[in-house]
């Protein structure tokens, strides 16, 4: 079906995380009523009473004229034209579960940097086999663009793909602002996979960073992830695109050296000496690289491009070998075009 939305389309925020509440702020200060699903008791009743979310990102106050939180998924969804996802998305089956009204003319974008576990699919694979929407009525919200510095209104940089650039740059209007510059691109593909990739290699950064390796080394491992990602995309779904633009190479960057990156942190958390399991009990956000490293191991079992760095980081997570081993081996065959 096909879906255009208009100047006045009704918008909706599926989640209640740092980066849904970052977006929710993103429409509001454009003066734009937002339907939001929030199904956590304490985050709805400080929105509803305050408008503030008290778990997340609690300094960003919103006028409670343009926010509508709700625990009701099917009235939230109802009431809009169009769906901002931003969940885990290893809840996103949860998240959408009481879902009972059709998603066939909404316009969807997934603001979610991972892949469905069990599934081994991205957001907008999962969402058309599951949903059946095809995917010119679906967008992705990707590029270097920490919560934190968005709530704060830090200029960033924020990408919107879609193959659909009408219904792209009606929501890029409803987002932009004098600190969010919009950029467009029509390769959901890659920009969706550059998204999910990058957890990854940050993790190894993290890694690298917590076992003691120095910046000289850190930066030859990441121009190496970089090359790698590149090399992902290209080979499993070639297409006319610049891989050094902000949404792949940017993204890399800010989340594998920011401070604000969970998944940097989680690397360093386990290359500091915790276990794994201990890592993930420290964090107190979820660290898509971690479901993701699984997720991008099964997946490329069909494309077989050759994946040093998310191997390592796979068998790290996975299958218990010494974060110091990998690294020591994954470090003697770095390509260093010297």
């Amino acid at each position: 079906m096909e879906v255009q939305i208009g100047k006045d389309a009704r918008y909706a925020v599926i989640g209640y995380g740092s980066w849904a509440t970052a977006i929710v702020g993103m429409l509001t200060k454009n003066k734009t009523v937002v339907e939001w699903y929030v199904r956590n008791g304490e985050v709805l009743e400080g929105l509803l009473n305050d408008g503030r979310n008290p778990k997340y990102l609690y300094e960003l106050e919103f006028d409670r004229d343009y926010i509508h939180p709700s625990d009701d998924l099917d009235h939230v969804v109802e009431n809009a034209d169009v769906l901002i996802l931003s969940v885990p998305s290893a809840f996103l089956k949860d998240f959408l579960a009481p879902l009972t009204v059709s998603l066939e003319n909404k316009f969807v974008i997934s603001a979610i940097k991972g892949i469905i576990p069990g599934y081994w699919q991205t957001v907008a694979e999962y969402l058309h086999g599951q949903f059946g929407l095809n995917f010119r009525q679906m967008g992705i919200i990707a590029g270097p663009t920490h919560a934190e510095e968005v709530s704060r209104g830090k200029l960033s940089f924020l990408t919107l793909a879609s193959a659909d650039e009408h219904n792209a740059r009606m929501v890029g209007e409803k987002l932009a602002s004098k600190y969010i510059h919009i950029c467009y691109s029509s390769d959901l593909y890659g920009v969706e996979y550059a998204s999910i990739l990058k957890n990854i290699y940050a993790l190894s950064a993290g890694l690298a960073k917590g076992l003691g390796y120095g910046d000289n080394f850190i930066a030859v491992l990441v121009s190496n992830c970089a090359n790698e990602m590149t090399r992902f995309i290209e080979e499993s779904y070639p297409d006319a695109r610049n891989t050094f633009h902000s949404a792949y190479l940017g993204d890399l960057l800010v989340t594998c050296y920011s401070s604000y990156s969970r998944n940097r942190r989680l690397g360093l958390l386990i290359g500091h000496g915790c276990t794994v399991k201990s890592a993930l009990n420290e964090m107190t956000m979820v660290a898509e690289g971690y479901y993701a490293a699984e997720c991008i191991r099964h997946i490329n079992l069909k494309h077989n491009v050759s994946m040093p760095i998310a191997d390592m980081v796979y068998e790290v997570l996975y299958k218990n070998k010494s974060p110091r081993k990998a690294m020591a081996e994954l470090s003697a065959t770095l390509d260093v075009n010297c």
